[in-house]
């Protein structure tokens, strides 16, 4: 079996789709296909399982969720595409620090069809552009499968990353698409990104 469902979302809270993964990674088996999530959040600042609240420096409106990923504290909201990616690794033959390459890759190869060079760091998942978090990981692996996943800025309201260290990081500055001359909508992103993953992860099909 060498091919995943796609699922486009819309806008979904970030719970509830949260909630549905979780059910999805334990309900699965070794005959199940992969699935790819792909959404947009009303606004959220998400910590990872091991998170420290004393990366959110202000507190406002917005709600904060613990949930079980890795990472630190990051920020969700429209106008970002975030993908969640139920791959089971075992029959892709991928660790975790292979997962976390693929994405990356797909990410960086995403930004060179708009001509943007994008870079990965070894010392903070993620990809960057001129040093600023344009995409950032958070994964959890559970019976040799994948969920959580990317999030990648292409059009929204920045202000909240300045309320945090993003994911972790102090003084880490953060980008998106508008702000390095892309005018794409969210759709748009969309379809390039399932292009990017079919032929990262070799999929012989994606279903929509």
């Amino acid at each position: 079996m060498n091919q995943a469902m796609v699922r486009q979302l819309g806008i979904q809270p970030y719970e509830q789709t949260w909630q549905a993964m979780r059910s999805f990674a334990d309900s699965r088996d070794s005959s199940t296909a992969d699935e790819i999530w792909l959404v947009e959040h009303p606004p959220v600042f998400t910590l990872g399982q091991a998170g420290k609240r004393e990366h959110i420096l202000q507190l406002s409106d917005i709600p904060i969720v613990q949930s079980d990923r890795g990472g630190q504290v990051t920020y969700h909201g429209p106008g970002q595409l975030v993908a969640y990616l139920m791959i089971d690794l075992k029959r892709k033959r991928l660790g975790v620090r292979d997962l976390v390459t693929a994405i990356e890759t797909t990410l960086i190869q995403l930004l060179a069809g708009y001509g943007i060079e994008g870079e990965a760091r070894k010392d903070a998942p993620g990809v960057y552009v001129d040093g600023k978090k344009i995409a950032a990981l958070g994964l959890r692996v559970r019976r040799g499968t994948s969920y959580h996943g990317l999030s990648l800025n292409i059009d929204m309201d920045l202000t909240p990353f300045s309320w945090i260290n993003p994911c972790g990081y102090e003084g880490l500055e953060v980008t998106q698409l508008r702000e390095l001359g892309v005018d794409e909508s969210v759709s748009g992103v969309t379809q390039a990104l399932i292009h990017e993953i079919q032929s990262t992860f070799r999929y012989d099909s994606l279903s929509q």
